[in-house]
């Protein structure tokens, strides 16, 4: 890769982090910096109750590529990336959670792949301890997307992604949901609007679930019945491609 080849926009959507906000912070400059890519860094704080907007307000005021955005009110974390997408400027533009659940050194190949002519590439997280709730809800709603979906996507739901920032605006523009599930949407939209897709595997590795804003338990439910209701967006695209063979 050539120094200054490509022009990055990573957005990262913040609530509640103050435990980690600093290191996990620090950790992706070193990285972004130690490839001397021309980038942004949009953090996005989603009306934190905790010092989450003093410790960003500390760290952008004295890193000029990282800025620091808040909502009025709270949006919900698929709101707050879509927000942060609409507002940058990269030709490359992704996501990751600041947990780092999903490691930061996963950036580059996904950067890499969207560089060779991917428009859309994200992390398939690869689970090192197995048969836990966590890996059973993972799979076990991977092969209800592609059931009901009838998509081969395999891990949707990866807090790490990466697009085409051309390509993907119209696909945004298609997205409703402001919470979790706009990770399915965004999949399985830029799938069936014919995007290249690229699934990196790589591993997860567990952190604390206090740090997690997700709760695994009631949230089953919640996108169970989401992915229910989604079923008549696919059953549109399937009808259109049905007429289109005709």
């Amino acid at each position: 890769m050539e120094q200054n080849s490509l022009e990055l926009s990573l957005v990262i959507p913040l609530y509640n982090e103050e435990p980690i906000l600093e290191e996990s912070l620090k950790e992706i400059k070193l990285l972004l910096d130690t490839f001397k890519f021309l980038y942004e860094v949009i953090l996005i704080d989603d009306k934190s109750r905790d010092k989450t907007v003093e410790i960003a307000k500390k760290f952008t005021n004295q890193n000029k590529d990282f800025k620091l955005f808040c909502h009025d009110k709270n949006q919900g974390r698929g709101g707050t990336v879509r927000d942060g997408i609409k507002m940058a400027k990269g030709s490359v533009v992704g996501f990751i959670d600041i947990d780092l659940e999903v490691p930061v050194y996963n950036i580059i190949p996904c950067i890499l792949k969207i560089e060779e002519g991917f428009d859309v590439a994200t992390i398939h997280r690869i689970y090192k301890l197995k048969l836990n709730y966590r890996w059973i809800m993972s799979k076990g709603y991977g092969w209800l997307v592609k059931l009901i979906c009838k998509t081969p996507l395999k891990d949707t739901e990866t807090g790490c992604k990466f697009f085409n920032r051309e390509k993907i605006l119209p696909v945004l523009d298609k997205t409703v949901d402001n919470h979790w599930f706009w990770d399915t949407e965004i999949m399985v939209i830029s799938y069936y609007e014919n995007l290249k897709i690229i699934e990196i595997p790589a591993l997860f590795i567990k952190k604390s679930e206090s740090l997690s804003s997700v709760n695994y338990f009631s949230d089953s439910v919640k996108y169970f019945l989401k992915l229910i209701k989604f079923r008549k967006v696919v059953k549109r695209y399937n009808n259109s491609k049905s007429k289109a063979q005709e």
